[in-house]
This record gives structure tokens, C-alpha cells and sequence, in this order.
């Protein structure tokens, strides 16, 4: 029985794995952050500049800089500070995310009608957000990577949650009706999983810095 399944569904596992190999080809190929790579923030990409922070500024600072050449996040880097540029990236893009992410359950909660009782945001590879029996949320920082409608759906699924805890007819009925391309996103992020994951991923990032 499971060798009819795996024959019959043979073009869809091929497939499948000839996408990824596509994929971990062309992130492989990409250059070091420092070096000017693009990175998604909000679902439009940005070309990382790296360099040292202007005379009498000490902190390391990022910023996003709009201009007809392109999108930039500009980081200006403190005289002392020692971190790798993923790492000074990912503090910046967590509290964006954070940001975001409370916006958007401020913006829903009410219409759903749930308060929840805690939030976190994490770094998780399986899951894209979770609601635990207690009323908690969790959510991760990768989202603000994606395009704001793709971190919204997730929220409103996790608030959704906190209604009706199961994936019944119940729950889907309430999903639709707060977020009705909820499944377009629900794709997106799952067919650029890969990406997102390694984003920030640099090999040599002290040497490039």
C-alpha cells in the first residue's frame, strides 16, 4: 500500500524536491549581508549597506532607506561594537516584528472579541504562530519579513484560537469571515519557508564585515 502511494505520487515528491534543490542552490549563491545582499522586510526587498556610524555616534543603528535605486537598510555601525551584522539585523527586524505584530492584534482582537493573555515573540522553524490552551500567543519574528498581510492572517488565525481552540468547521467559519485570503498567505509562507528561514544566514560574517 505504501509503495502504490509513493509510485502514484512520485511527480509530486520530484517536483518537491527539485524545488528545494532550486532553492538551496540560489540561496548558496547569494553574496554576505555586508557585501550589499537583498533581504525582504514587509515582502519587498532591500539591499543591505553596511558602514561605520558617523563621527560621535557610539550605538550601531539600522534604517530603512526608499530612494529611486532601490530600497536600502542602512546599517551604521558603532566604533565598538563587535556583533555580526545578522546579529544587528535580527535585534532590528524583532522589534519591528513586534511592533507590527501588536498592531495587529490590537486591530483584530476587538472584532474577534479575545484579549490575549500573553505574547511572545520566538524564532520557530515549524510554526509561523501558536496559541496555547492558557490564552497564549506566539509568533514568529519572521514575519515581518513577509508581506503585512501574510503576519496579519497569522495573527487573526492564532486570535481565532483563543474562540475555538480545534481546526473544525467551527474555527474555519470564523477564519474566513475575519480572514478571508487567509489560504493564499497560508501558501505564501509556506512555499517561501525556506527563504525566510535563511534569511539573515551569512558563512563568513566576520571577514565580510
Amino acid at each position: 500500500m505504501i509503495d502504490a502511494f509513493l509510485v502514484e505520487r512520485e511527480p509530486w515528491i520530484r517536483r518537491h524536491l527539485d524545488r528545494h534543490a532550486v532553492t538551496r542552490e540560489r540561496l548558496a549563491e547569494r553574496p554576505p549581508l555586508a557585501a550589499g545582499r537583498e533581504i525582504l522586510y514587509r515582502g519587498i526587498s532591500h539591499r543591505v549597506f553596511v558602514r561605520a556610524a558617523p563621527a560621535g555616534i557610539r550605538t550601531t543603528r539600522v534604517s530603512r532607506v526608499g530612494g529611486d535605486d532601490g530600497d536600502e537598510l542602512m546599517v551604521e555601525r558603532g566604533p565598538r561594537d563587535r556583533r555580526a551584522i545578522a546579529a544587528v539585523l535580527e535585534g532590528w527586524l524583532r522589534d519591528r516584528a513586534r511592533a507590527d505584530i501588536a498592531l495587529a492584534l490590537e486591530r483584530h482582537g476587538p472584532e474577534i472579541g479575545v484579549d490575549p493573555d500573553r505574547v511572545t515573540i520566538r524564532d520557530t522553524t515549524s510554526r509561523w504562530g501558536s496559541c496555547s490552551r492558557s490564552g497564549a500567543l506566539s509568533f514568529s519574528w519572521r514575519l515581518v519579513l513577509a508581506p503585512p498581510p501574510a503576519l496579519e492572517s497569522v495573527v487573526i488565525h492564532e486570535l481565532c484560537h483563543l474562540r475555538v481552540f480545534g481546526h473544525g468547521p467551527r474555527f474555519q467559519r470564523l477564519l474566513k469571515r475575519h480572514a478571508p485570503e487567509h489560504a493564499r498567505w497560508r501558501r505564501w509562507l509556506r512555499q517561501h519557508a525556506a527563504e525566510l528561514h535563511a534569511m539573515l544566514d551569512d558563512p563568513c560574517p566576520s571577514e565580510a564585515d
